[in-house]
């Protein structure tokens, strides 16, 4: 790099193909996308010191990785207060997870030190022939439509892989010394929020409802961020049709010329558009005679494995907006079909644990919020509903009201189950609840024992065709160390029902 070069500050130097050597970088959070930043750009001569306001055994250990290989590592709260005074960086690449308002990063948009994402940064330092990228964000359903466009993707010959807010951090695919071919990444609203220029081959917003608003200041700052995703697309912004807010967000943004809005619906679709007809899923969008035909690209039985009583109508929607993405790059019908067909729904959403006695039992213990937990219980007709947590003070009655029909019974968990025992009483009253004791959780026997009665609950409610659903529309931190240990310990509750399985 010329001298030149090295001396303007990081927003002007040029990119793709990035070049970090002699920066003075500070990388705020320590955990995977950190690691991630910290190491890719000091193996690039940038100068790095990383801090994180928790101080464990596992970070202290992370930290002695780095440290051998020169980058810097400070932990501990007052580490996170201020920028260092020993130093100015030239950039702050931050976590997701810290706010806006948080005084580091406030004091460094005060000193007009620019603050990047993870994803900002891999997207300028990736070389211009790098992977496609091909983008996601929704407040539900981000990681499946990934996993399933990383399958897609697979079965049509593509060296690619599914990163960003799940599996490999983005900046180790897009530098990745053998080459992805394309990216399927998942990204958050906080991700979005530090990130200027994504320029996605093609991109989707699959939904938005009400989450993380204290984080965004409010929804239409969250609506935005999320919006951000379409910035500078290539070929498709994808959005859903019945979602009002993923169509203004289309219409709002600087796309690249060419770029085509793609509509989702479970209807039969309209020009531009991907949807359901007659048991098949169809694309009249990226076909040239797409004013007169449609291409088939699935079958609802392709899907059938993906719930108890075959996939959910989220579940559909989310494989439309992977087969849009893959469509959009250019894969063909059948690799579509054949990526569907061999996707298997990752652990804790929607996922099928056993059929006993002609009972379903379906964990979507990843259901932390209303607006998931109303998408999973519209998968089944007639449901045992296992529900509560720490519901964060969110409106549960929309949701109760629009599943009350489906519902034969409810059995709640949670320190504090009247949310929803108040939205019950209002909207579904002859529907049998039962309150399962809190009790001692403090370890995990104590929490085996909440489950295991809260299935069991649900068991003695349940007929034949039903399905127990864990959908709990609550965070889990009330009672469980996260909600994957929620699902895990239903899942072995439900193995420990005396009964024949299908």
């Amino acid at each position: 790099m010329s001298t030149a070069v090295r001396e303007l500050p990081v927003e002007q130097r040029p990119w793709p193909g990035l070049d970090v050597s002699g920066l003075r970088i500070l990388v705020t959070g320590f955990g995977v996308s950190g690691y991630a930043v910290a190491d890719q750009t000091m193996q690039r001569g940038a100068q790095v010191l990383v801090v994180d306001g928790s101080d464990t055994p596992e970070l202290r250990e992370r930290a002695q990785i780095l440290e051998v290989l020169g980058v810097e590592v400070r932990l501990g709260a007052e580490h996170t207060l201020a920028l260092p005074t020993d130093r100015v960086p030239d950039l702050v690449v931050t976590s997701p997870g810290w706010r806006p308002d948080q005084p580091l990063l406030a004091a460094a948009a005060e000193a007009g030190i620019p603050v990047w994402s993870e994803i900002e940064l891999a997207r300028r330092m990736q070389a211009p022939d790098g992977p496609a990228w091909l983008g996601v964000t929704g407040t539900n359903g981000k990681t499946t439509t990934v996993t399933m466009l990383e399958s897609i993707l697979l079965n049509a010959g593509e060296r690619a892989v599914a990163c960003g807010n799940v599996g490999l951090p983005v900046i180790e695919a897009a530098l990745d010394p053998e080459g992805f071919d394309v990216l399927a990444i998942e990204l958050s609203s906080f991700q979005l929020h530090w990130t200027q220029h994504l320029a996605c081959e093609a991109a989707a917003v699959l939904n938005v409802s009400d989450d993380h608003l204290d984080w965004h200041g409010g929804a239409a700052a969250y609506a935005a961020a999320k919006g951000r995703i379409y910035e500078g697309a290539e070929i498709a912004c994808i959005y859903t049709v019945a979602d009002a807010t993923t169509r203004s967000l289309v219409e709002e943004a600087d796309v690249a010329e060419g770029a085509r809005a793609v509509g989702l619906s479970l209807a039969s679709p309209g020009l531009s558009e991907l949807g359901v007809v007659d048991g098949l899923l169809v694309d009249r969008a990226f076909l040239a005679e797409r004013r007169t035909a449609a291409a088939e690209l699935a079958t609802l039985e392709d899907l059938s494995h993906l719930g108890a009583h075959g996939a959910g109508p989220h579940v559909i929607l989310d494989a439309l907006a992977a087969a849009a993405l893959a469509r959009a790059h250019g894969v063909s019908a059948r690799a579509v079909r054949d990526g569907l067909r061999a996707y298997r729904m990752g652990a804790h959403r929607a996922q099928h644990v056993a059929t006993l006695d002609g009972v379903g039992y379906v964990d979507d213990t990843k259901a932390t919020n209303p607006a998931a937990a109303a998408a999973s219980l519209r998968a089944a007709e007639r449901i045992v509903w296992i529900a509560g947590g720490d519901t964060k003070g969110a409106d549960l009655d929309e949701l109760v009201h629009a599943a009350r029909d489906r519902l034969v019974g409810v059995v709640l968990l949670g320190r504090d189950a009247s949310p929803f025992t108040t939205a019950l009483a209002r909207h579904a009253p002859e529907v049998p609840v039962r309150r399962i004791d809190p009790g001692d959780t403090d370890d995990v026997a104590g929490r085996s024992r909440l489950m295991e009665d809260a299935v069991r609950a649900a068991r003695s409610l349940a007929a034949d065709g039903d399905v127990v659903l864990l959908a709990p529309a609550a965070a889990s931190i009330d009672q469980f160390r996260d909600y994957a240990e929620r699902g895990d310990l239903f899942a072995a509750a439900v193995t420990r029902l005396p009964g024949e399985g299908a």
